[in-house]
């Protein structure tokens, strides 16, 4: 099977949750599964790169302001690569200049569009694990641009479609999609199987377990989502 994993930021945070992320992803590997991991930037990089570009409010600059945000998951894609190595495992990274993931050119709200490179099927047919960076692709120009926040989410899906992956999975602080925030409702219930409307639902909602146009890119392509917890076994909730 050829699977998309995606770790969001809480999940990479530390060195500890980088190595539980890679062992996870050597896991499947080494069941024979062609891999390819989506990286959040790890903890609140993302936040605190924001922060320092607010520092020169007179001379904003939305493709700035995108090649700003987007250098965070390439510091979770060059460590989580390293775990893998670390491993044993044969794994590289690739940010969305080598990627070649191209968007419709929207600064901050981007939308992946297509492929334009081989290079992810030539490092998978070389046995390799590729760790992708998310939130990220570029423009006609070759300008980055970033998907928006939580747009991870959206890369994964994106790449699950375009390489013709047989699963996506996102790796979460949740153990899957509850009908309320767990983390503040003890009582919530999660659900097992959830609807692409409904999940739009609770998205639009506010809900933050998946970035809301990843799941409409899911349901355009028919792509079920597996949202799972990072720290917890456990089967999560299907999105479909």
């Amino acid at each position: 099977m050829r699977i998309v994993q995606k770790f969001g930021g809480s999940s990479l945070a530390n060195r500890e949750r980088i190595e539980n992320a890679a062992r996870r992803i050597a896991h499947s590997a080494r069941e024979g599964n062609q891999m390819i991991a989506v990286v959040s930037a790890p903890g609140d990089t993302t936040d605190r790169l924001a922060k320092l570009g607010q520092e020169f409010p007179c001379a904003a600059s939305a493709r700035e302001q995108d090649a700003l945000l987007g250098a965070g998951e390439q510091i979770s894609a060059a460590l989580l690569a390293l775990a893998l190595q670390s491993l044993g495992q044969r794994a590289v990274s690739l940010n969305a200049w080598q990627m070649a993931l191209r968007t419709d050119g929207h600064y901050a709200d981007a939308v992946p569009l297509r492929l334009e490179s081989t290079r992810i099927e030539q490092e998978l047919a070389a046995g390799k694990i590729v760790v992708a960076t998310g939130f990220q692709g570029l423009d006609g120009e070759g300008n980055l641009t970033t998907l928006g926040r939580g747009g991870s989410d959206t890369t994964a899906v994106a790449l699950t479609a375009l390489l013709h992956a047989d699963r996506c999975e996102i790796y979460t602080d949740v153990d899957g999609v509850y009908d309320r925030d767990p983390r503040l409702f003890p009582e919530a219930k999660r659900f097992e199987r959830i609807g692409y409307e409904e999940m739009i639902d609770l998205a639009r909602a506010g809900a933050q377990v998946l970035h809301l146009r990843s799941v409409e890119m899911a349901k355009a392509y028919r792509i079920p989502i597996y949202v799972r917890s990072s720290f917890r076994p456990g089967a999560g909730t299907v999105v479909e």
